[in-house]
């Protein structure tokens, strides 16, 4: 027995030295100067004599003891690069001066490096990889952060986000996120109520300022850079892909899941890591719920049309795009007038898109052009019907999340989103030929100097050129699994 320990002790050390020496990521992601230089640009805008503090995200519990696949909060992500849990960052106006004497403007509290738990769960970096993969001069566990010793009222402000209500506390340790928020919460005498994380809805009377951060995040965050820029490229190409494998690969009698699995495939094929976020496959009537995630169709009948609304995540950042294609790979004469319709509005708010224009212009202009069409239609009676089957907006920053943070004005190096739509329902108040047909169009684009730059064109948009794709030869069609029903044997 105590060779087996022995022995046991050994490999699970082995596998600690072996994750400390080799993080095993790929080597296209953001430097660690990158993230430096959007710290020290936060460092900037802060206000005088202010300190921020950002918490990593939280582990989200699926059920039992099966956790969902984690995400960094993106805020903390776009300062640090770090991808793990359990971690708390704070970056000050002014420099500080330690016990010792070391001067810094900056720290970060992390997980221990822990080699039972990296067996059963994953790498850690640690202090000391945050320091050396991460480029932080100083960086300590979390079991420390309870002992960091900095007089916060000191400060004129103290920023910092609303606390999140679903934090769990681990009892068994002492450096979890919920232990990490109530030791922050002591040290900033943090009004007390009903010893809940929620935070009260009045601004607490002291330095504590919860509703900065997020201009200033979004100030940040809402322009690209040219490293991110290349990053949504890869996103959206990838994006882009999927929706002409679909294009190529569908037949009358799939299922929407086995739509969504193609797109999927085609995402994790590129090495893209996640979604954006869930994806939206709904054919005929399921297409007019806006953000129908069920896809649980079974058979996609041959006259009907299907909403794909996807989008990739290629290390943190994420495409949106949407394509509305009939199945049978042809337009009838109603779902043609109504997909031109959408388009011609997107072409439309595509030309008003350019620096100095607000996001919500665009949304009038679609809006303008859609109604009118319906009118022309007769599926409505007049404009002031102008939500009832087209009751959203249509455009949104995209980035490190697929509503990014960003400001209202468009500026260059902004990345957004055009997506009008228009859905009608079985039973609506018009002709039953329209029923049933939703469509949607979305694409991404980066704002230029003097308006914008197509991002998704790779996927067809026209009718003309949708119908043409859909003629076209997928390796899929020759891709057969075996029949597991055993209701038929």
């Amino acid at each position: 027995m105590k060779h087996l320990l022995k022995i046991f002790t050994i490999l699970v050390f082995t596998f600690y030295n072996s994750f400390g020496q080799s993080p095993d990521l790929p080597n296209d992601f953001l430097s660690k100067e990158w993230h430096k230089e959007r710290r020290q640009k936060l460092r900037a805008s802060m206000p005088a004599n202010s300190v921020a503090v950002f918490f990593a995200n939280a582990v989200r519990n699926r059920s039992n003891d099966v956790d969902y696949v984690y995400h960094q909060d993106p805020d903390f992500f776009y300062l640090t690069g770090y991808r793990e849990p359990e971690a708390v960052l704070l970056i000050f106006k002014d420099n500080q001066s330690a016990a010792n004497g070391t001067v810094y403007n900056e720290i970060i509290f992390v997980q221990e490096r822990n080699a039972m738990r990296e067996m059963w769960t994953g790498r850690r970096i640690g202090a000391e990889g945050t320091k050396n993969l991460l480029g932080f001069e100083q960086a300590f566990n979390g079991s420390q952060f309870k002992k960091y010793n900095v007089e916060f009222s000191k400060f004129s402000e103290i920023l910092f986000y609303d606390f999140q209500n679903d934090v769990r506390d681990n009892p068994r340790d002492s450096t979890d996120l919920y232990s990490l928020i109530e030791q922050f919460k002591e040290k900033v005498n943090y009004p007390k109520k009903d010893n809940s994380l929620a935070v009260a809805k009045e601004q607490p009377k002291n330095n504590l300022n919860m509703r900065g951060l997020h201009s200033l995040m979004a100030s940040l965050r809402g322009v690209k850079t040219t490293e991110e820029i290349e990053l949504l490229r890869k996103a959206v190409m990838i994006s882009c892909v999927g929706q002409v494998e679909v294009m190529k690969a569908i037949e009358p009698g799939m299922s929407e899941r086995e739509i969504q699995g193609i797109h999927e495939y085609v995402f994790k094929k590129y090495q893209a890591e996640d979604l954006g976020y869930p994806s939206i496959v709904g054919g005929g009537h399921n297409g007019c719920i806006l953000h129908y995630t069920d896809n649980y169709k079974p058979s996609l009948d041959n006259k009907e049309l299907i909403l794909m609304d996807l989008g990739a995540e290629f290390h943190g950042y994420t495409a949106d795009i949407t394509r509305t294609i009939p199945v049978n790979g042809k337009f009838s004469p109603e779902q043609k007038q109504i997909y031109e319709l959408v388009l011609r509005a997107q072409e439309a708010s595509m030309k008003a898109c350019k620096p100095g224009v607000e996001l919500s212009h665009l949304t009038v202009v679609s809006r303008d052009v859609v109604n009118k069409g319906l009118v022309e239609l007769g599926i409505i009676k007049t404009e002031t019907e102008k939500h009832l089957f087209f009751p959203h907006g249509v455009s949104h920053h995209i980035g490190l999340d697929v509503h990014d943070k960003g400001h209202r004005v468009l500026e260059p190096n902004m990345a957004i989103t055009i997506e009008p739509g228009v859905y009608i329902p079985d039973n609506s108040a018009t002709d039953p030929k329209w029923w049933g047909i939703a469509v949607r169009i979305e694409d991404d684009y980066l704002i230029t100097k003097e308006g914008c730059e197509l991002l998704s064109g790779y996927a067809p948009r026209t009718v003309a050129d949708i119908e043409a794709m859909m003629k076209q030869p997928s390796p899929l069609q020759k891709f057969k699994l075996p029949d597991i029903d055993q209701k038929k044997k």
